[in-house]
């Protein structure tokens, strides 16, 4: 995999640098061979998806007005507030994550396809352009995601304050703000979404996991 990378990298103002090889992209016109489609499809039903995301992370605005006015006046109307708030962000954090596992499936499929076989490194390049260009369209996204999550520390604080929320409804007898929307995520996708959103780069994590996967 590092040496597919590498092939992609030119330095030519280091005359020490490693030797470089010509090969032409045409990622424009970029077809998969037959022996590809399945691969190819699959991974293109994925990356549908990715742009419509980067564009929701990217105009993530949070709850952290209603949220604060909860905290500083507990009122059940100022709850309700921050609760109704909350949740459309929270389903939202949900497809975010529901997307991470889509992605972290087809990663260790589309390298299988480019790394394997007894072709070079630069044949894989030249014969493949198709998958080349939805690995390196998959990078881009996983960049991108992560550069946004960063800058968005309201994906955090909302989603810690829904999970406070769901906790003080178990331990109370009342419910009277429970929104229905709540049974779609359940106690251990919620867990699992803290996890993910808990570091930094988690796409990037979910990429590596995806390499992982394939090469060892």
């Amino acid at each position: 995999m590092g040496k597919l990378l590498s092939l992609l990298a030119r330095d030519d103002s280091n005359c020490c640098s490693p030797q470089k090889y010509d090969v032409f992209l045409d990622f424009e016109n970029a077809q998969p061979t037959e022996g590809e489609q399945e691969t190819f499809e699959e991974v293109q039903r994925v990356l549908r998806n990715s742009e419509p995301i980067l564009e929701e992370i990217q105009c993530y605005k949070g709850a952290g007005k209603e949220i604060r006015e909860a905290i500083s006046t507990p009122t059940e109307e100022f709850q309700q507030r921050a609760w109704q708030a909350v949740m459309p962000l929270v389903s939202r954090l949900k497809r975010f994550y529901e997307f991470s596992t889509e992605l972290e499936l087809v990663v260790p499929k589309i390298l299988f396809q480019l790394c394997s076989g007894p072709m070079t490194p630069t044949q894989h390049l030249e014969t493949q352009q198709a998958l080349v260009k939805q690995f390196a369209e998959i990078l881009e996204f996983v960049l991108k995601f992560d550069e946004y999550k960063m800058k968005t520390p309201a994906i955090q604080n909302d989603f810690s304050y829904y999970r406070r929320t769901i906790t003080r409804q178990r331990m109370s007898s009342h419910n009277g703000f429970e929104h229905q929307d709540t049974r779609e995520v359940t106690n251990e996708l919620a867990n699992r979404m803290s996890l993910f959103y808990a570091h930094a780069t988690p796409m990037l994590k979910v990429l590596k996991r995806g390499l992982i996967w394939k090469f060892f």
